[in-house]
C-alpha cells in the first residue's frame, strides 16, 4: 500500500514515513503529531544530516558533527590543559566519516547509493528509519564516534551518540554534538539549573524553567567558553528569521518557530550562543568576535570542570576531568517545539 501520494497534500498526520532513496542522499518526509510537515535529508558524501526542515523552516546551516573542544577558559590556559589536550581542537575541526549504516523498520539494508537505489520507487514508506555515521578522529591514536539518527512516524528524531575510549588519548574538554542554526535565536527556554553552570560550579544553580532572551555571551576580557547549563531536561530554541533572499513581510517577522531537544535516560548539558568554539578561540578581545548571525547549540554528554582553585593555575579537581580512554554514551530527542 502506498504511504504517500505524489505531493504533500496526501500526507496524513502520524502516517508512515515517506522515504526517498537518492543517488547520494537519504530523505525522510511526513507530518508530525502537531500537524506540521517535516523533511529530513542525510548526505552520504558529506557524512551527516544536511537538512532538517520543520514546517517549512530550515534548522541546519552545517551538518551536525561530534564536538570535542570548548574555547579555552582562563584556568585551562593557566594549568596548561591546552598543551596536553590540544589535539582535540584539530579533531573538532576535521573529521572523517568512515562508515554509514541504514536500517528500515529495524532491518539493515545495503547502502542505497547509485545504482543500488534503482531498486526503489517513488512511493517507498516505513514506520522507522535509522541511519548511523561512523566518524574517525585525527588524534593519535585514532578513535571513533558513532552517531545514530532514528526517525519515527511523528517526525521525532532520537540521536544516540557513542564515543569509543582509546588507551593513550588525552583528556577531553567536552564531548557532544554541535548544531549550527542558520539565523539568530530570539530566545531560548530550558528546564534545568539557573544561570551558567559547570560540573564543579552547580551549587548556586536552582532547578526550574528559565527563558533567556537573545544569545548572551559572558563579557570576559578574553573570549572563552561560557553559558553552559548543566542537568538539563529539555531545551527549546525560538527564531523568527530564515536565511533567505526573499524579503520578509511584517507578519513573518513576528512569527516564532522553535525546535526542542529533550533528554532521554539522563540529563544533558548545553550551550546556546552565536559562536562556535573555534570562533571564540580565535578572538583575544571581545571586539574581535565576528558579527553574530547564527545560533550554535551544543548538546553535551560530558563537560570538563572549570577549576579556579589558586588564581587559575591549578588543575581541575580529578572528579571533573573527562577521560579520553573511557567510552561516553548519551542520547537525546529532537522535534519541533509547540507554537508559542
Amino acid at each position: 500500500m502506498d504511504c504517500i501520494g505524489k505531493n504533500k497534500k496526501n500526507l496524513e498526520k502520524g502516517s508512515k514515513l515517506h522515504v526517498v532513496y537518492g543517488d547520494v542522499t537519504l530523505g525522510v518526509h511526513g507530518i508530525s503529531d502537531l500537524g506540521k510537515t517535516f523533511d529530513y535529508i542525510w548526505s552520504y558524501s558529506h557524512g551527516g544530516m544536511e537538512s532538517m526542515v520543520l514546517d517549512g523552516k530550515e534548522w541546519l546551516y552545517r551538518e551536525p558533527h561530534p564536538t570535542f573542544w570548548r574555547a579555552l577558559t582562563d584556568n585551562d590556559r593557566g594549568s596548561g590543559f591546552h598543551l596536553r589536550s590540544g589535539m582535540w581542537m584539530a579533531a573538532d575541526l576535521f573529521q572523517k566519516c568512515s562508515g554509514i549504516q541504514i536500517a528500515i523498520d529495524q532491518k539493515e539494508i545495503p547502502l542505497p547509493i547509485a545504482p543500488e537505489n534503482n531498486r526503489y520507487g517513488i512511493e517507498e514508506c516505513a514506520e522507522q528509519v535509522e541511519i548511523s555515521f561512523i566518524y574517525e578522529t585525527i588524534t593519535v591514536p585514532v578513535t571513533k564516534v558513532k552517531v545514530c539518527y532514528q526517525v519515527d512516524v511523528i517526525g521525532q528524531i532520537r540521536v544516540n551518540v557513542h564515543y569509543y575510549g582509546k588507551k593513550g588519548l588525552p583528556e577531553l574538554p567536552v564531548f557532544g554534538m554541535r548544531f549550527q542554526i542558520p539565523t539568530k535565536a530570539v530566545f531560548y527556554r530550558y528546564q534545568g539549573l539557573s544561570k551558567e553552570t559547570y560540573p564543579d560550579r552547580m551549587a548556586g544553580g536552582k532547578p526550574g524553567i528559565y527563558t533567556i532572551k537573545g544569545l548572551p555571551i559572558t563579557p570576559y576580557l578574553v573570549p572563552q567558553d561560557c553559558n553552559v547549563h548543566m542537568e538539563t531536561q529539555w531545551l527549546e530554541v525560538y527564531r523568527n528569521t530564515v536565511k533567505s533572499n526573499v524579503k520578509e513581510d511584517e507578519k513573518s517577522k513576528k512569527e516564532l518557530f522553535g525546535i526542542r531537544f529533550s533528554a532521554i535516560e539522563r540529563a544533558f548539558a548545553f550551550s546556546c550562543i552565536p559562536y562556535t568554539a573555534e570562533e571564540l578561540e580565535n578572538a583575544t578581545h571581545q571586539e574581535e568576535l565576528p558579527f553574530a548571525r547564527r545560533t550554535v547549540v551544543s548538546i553535551l554528554g560530558a563537560v570538563r570542570g572549570v577549576g579556579g582553585i589558586n588564581s587559575w593555575g591549578a588543575d581541575v579537581e580529578k572528579e571533573y576531568h573527562i577521560s579520553g580512554e573511557q567510552d561516553i554514551i548519551f542520547s537525546f530527542l529532537i522535534r519541533a517545539a509547540k507554537e508559542e
